[in-house]
């Protein structure tokens, strides 16, 4: 198909299950086209179970894996997702709580990755390099599952902060953290020396991680300087779609990371940007166009995660070993918060409920989906895309479907920052 007939069809899936999901499901926007996917590729699989002759499955296998949800997720979507999800995020905020934001999203990462890792390394039995690929898969959180829980939950703005901005960067740490390890285990099996693919993936690590924030916010800046001479919405709001789509080509481009850059140069126009370089006409439209921008295309992401069921093998000992880990996934998670808390805690105190709202909402999203999807091809590579298919399902119809009322019960006292 071309381009524009797999924009088509999606787009139209996502909305006849939104629709169903509107009338029959009446759950949350994206939870329940997400839902609405899983149950109808699930009834698929069952029909071509039960009448082998009609290939139902396999056609709709074929025209799924047609479709690189690696690519389409991390060289194009998740770009404009963490920009509109910058946007909302206010520099002031954030810089109020910045220490635990930096720590979550740097320690936070390096622990959730080391514990998972190692937890799947005495698990499977895998490859310890190859056991960490698979904790930097599922390190991550999905920050758009995130943040759109954050509009139903009356948090203390603090939290609220820590919340949203530490899962904008962990996913571009995560991402980075995850191209060193897989630099390491793939590329480095001839074994040149230890100490050079060791150096080379800090280098790496750096280049990244520096180099897409440096990007982001250059470019923000430049395009911020350009606004303030311009009083016309509908061109601000195009210079604004240029810059989320430019600047996430011209990071892959550089080999700097796109999603830190992305987020940076959000976080600018967002905060900067908009209090200094658009009028208040413009500021409407920005914020309604980036809203709508992030509402398709969360629709049309869980959409495809429930229909990507049909590039995971579905396995009994692959699928049990997807719920012992899904235990595993949240260990880590819970690691990687208590440890940043337990250094700040002598220097800052923190807003009621966080250990269990952070913990817990750590949603995972389609980034690891994404992730585990473009591994090389190697004989470990189908059971971590099965294990964090179901890691990913779980998190975001239960925990996403809890962790409002969670936070609505523990995070609602007054902010004590």
């Amino acid at each position: 198909m071309s381009l524009l007939q797999i924009t088509s069809f999606l787009i139209v899936l996502a909305a006849a299950f939104g629709v169903v999901n509107y009338f029959v499901f009446k759950l949350p926007s994206a939870i329940g086209i997400l839902v609405v996917a899983l149950l109808t590729s699930m009834a698929a699989l069952g029909v071509d179970a039960l009448v082998p002759s009609i290939t139902l499955g396999d056609d709709l296998r074929i025209l799924v894996t047609g479709i690189d949800f690696s690519d389409t997720l991390l060289e194009g979507m998740l770009g404009f997702l963490l920009f509109a999800g910058a946007l909302h995020v206010k520099l002031s905020d954030l810089k109020a709580v910045w220490p635990t934001v930096l720590l979550m999203a740097t320690i936070g990462v390096a622990l959730s990755t080391a514990v998972i890792g190692i937890g799947f390394h005495w698990l499977t039995g895998a490859p310890l390099l190859v056991a960490l690929i698979f904790g930097a898969v599922v390190s991550p959180t999905d920050p758009v599952a995130v943040m759109g829980v954050l509009k139903e939950a009356n948090l203390a703005k603090s939290l609220e902060t820590q919340v949203a901005g530490e899962s904008l960067f962990n996913d571009g740490v995560g991402y980075v953290v995850f191209l060193v390890l897989v630099g390491l285990a793939y590329p480095a099996a001839s074994h040149d020396g230890d100490h050079d693919a060791v150096t080379g993936a800090l280098l790496l690590f750096v280049q990244e991680a520096l180099g897409g924030a440096a990007l982001g916010l250059v470019l923000g800046w430049l395009t911020f300087r350009v606004m303030r001479h311009i009083d016309d919405y509908s061109l601000e709001v195009l210079m604004t779609l240029g810059l989320a789509f430019g600047g996430y080509e011209l990071a892959i481009t550089l080999h700097v990371s796109a999603p830190i850059a992305a987020v940076c140069s959000g976080l600018l126009i967002g905060d900067i940007g908009a209090a200094k370089g658009m009028s208040e006409l413009t500021r409407e439209y920005v914020e309604k166009f980036w809203v709508l921008v992030d509402e398709i295309l969360n629709a049309v992401l869980f959409m495809l995660i429930g229909v990507e069921i049909f590039a995971v093998q579905l396995e009994m000992d692959m699928l049990v070993t997807g719920f012992i880990c899904i235990a595993l996934s949240l260990i880590g998670r819970l690691v990687a918060v208590a440890v940043p808390l337990a250094l700040l805690k002598p220097f800052q105190t923190f807003a009621p409920g966080v250990l269990p709202i952070m913990t817990w909402g750590g949603l995972k999203g389609g980034i690891s989906v994404a992730l585990a999807l473009s591994l090389p091809d190697s004989e470990w590579k189908p059971l971590i895309l099965t294990v964090t298919y179901v890691i990913v399902v779980f998190s975001i119809i239960v925990q996403g479907l809890t962790v409002g009322k969670l936070a609505n019960k523990v995070g609602r006292e007054p902010d004590l920052v």
